[in-house]
């Protein structure tokens, strides 16, 4: 089993899920979910092209993590790996599939909606399952329920997942991404309406991340002008002082440093949902990060600075 594949998905959040009748949608379809931040697409094997986009995707876009969903057979794994794919997503738990698989060291989340179901995922060494079909089972309240005593398993909540309830799921610490198809729906698809198409997935990506302005912190040169400087922006705009170990605030907005940290001029913080995930994100678009600065907070990245400079401010990203 390919735990990079699994790993990527888990940083991307959101798996599009992809219904294709016609082959030569395929490619402009990928394209916009590429423009849109996206780089993921999960094609499923209902209709005759399935397995010849899968192949146009595979080829012509490789930046595209291309698998392959609604998949019932055997026969069906082996033509969706032939043709490209490099995950495999099944509505239920068919043992043969599965154990072929498994077998076959190719990734696969298998569909789950009961306890009996996660242990034959767990009997065979399987550690992310999808669940399906989500809000049909019970959703969040009957996933959380469910998977109260298998700590180590991870979900992939698909089945009337959408902008509405995305960012509940996703807030479920045992959540790896959601499956969902309303950024891709077939009819927009069958129109050519690509552009719309990559206009709601980059919507949904940056709701997923959920990136905000958290303060905005200013380099002094000892603790005297840290503060002062809080002293009278709280003074002029209403806000409380906090005075702590190495800054003092003014409201959540403005921190000012009791001596000089990272950035020229101090530095600018962004909150968002997960921290882990919106470093992968920014990976992508040639941004890095410090490690040397990381604060864990349960075992997770609660802060970290980025390798990101403007107007004499560094970056930083805080968990929400």
């Amino acid at each position: 089993m390919d735990n990079n594949i699994l790993q990527r998905i888990g940083e991307l959040g959101i798996v599009p899920v992809v219904k294709l009748d016609r082959a030569e949608d395929a490619v402009p379809l990928g394209r916009a979910l590429l423009e849109g931040d996206l780089p993921i697409a999960e094609v499923t094997f209902r209709t005759d092209a399935a397995e010849e986009s899968i192949k146009a995707l595979s080829k012509e876009l490789p930046e595209l993590l291309v698998g392959a969903g609604t998949v019932l057979t055997k026969e069906q794994v082996r033509r969706a790996v032939d043709a490209g794919a490099k995950f495999i997503v099944t509505p239920g738990f068919n043992p043969s599939v599965v154990d072929y698989c498994v077998e076959n060291h190719i990734p696969i989340t298998p569909g789950i909606n009961s306890p009996s179901q996660i242990e034959m995922a767990l009997e065979r060494g399987l550690k992310v399952v999808k669940f399906f079909p989500a809000e049909q089972s019970g959703g969040l309240a009957m996933l959380k329920a469910m998977s109260a005593p298998y700590g180590s398993v991870k979900f992939i909540p698909t089945g009337g997942v959408d902008t509405k309830n995305m960012l509940t799921y996703l807030a479920f610490n045992k959540i790896l991404a959601v499956g969902g198809s309303w950024m891709v729906k077939p009819e927009m698809v069958a129109a050519g309406q690509f552009d719309e198409i990559a206009r709601i997935t980059r919507e949904a990506v940056y709701a997923m991340h959920g990136f905000e302005l958290a303060h905005l912190g200013v380099n002094c040169s000892d603790g005297q002008e840290a503060a002062d400087g809080a002293e009278r922006i709280a003074s002029l705009f209403g806000m409380a002082v906090k005075d702590g170990n190495s800054s003092v605030f003014a409201g959540k907005a403005f921190e000012f440093m009791k001596s000089p940290y990272l950035g020229e001029k101090g530095h600018v913080a962004i909150s968002c949902n997960d921290v882990a995930r919106a470093l992968a994100f920014l990976k992508s678009k040639g941004i890095g990060s410090l490690p040397e600065t990381e604060k864990k907070k349960d075992g997770k990245t609660a802060a970290i600075y980025l390798d990101l400079h403007v107007g004499g401010f560094i970056f930083h990203l805080l968990q929400k």
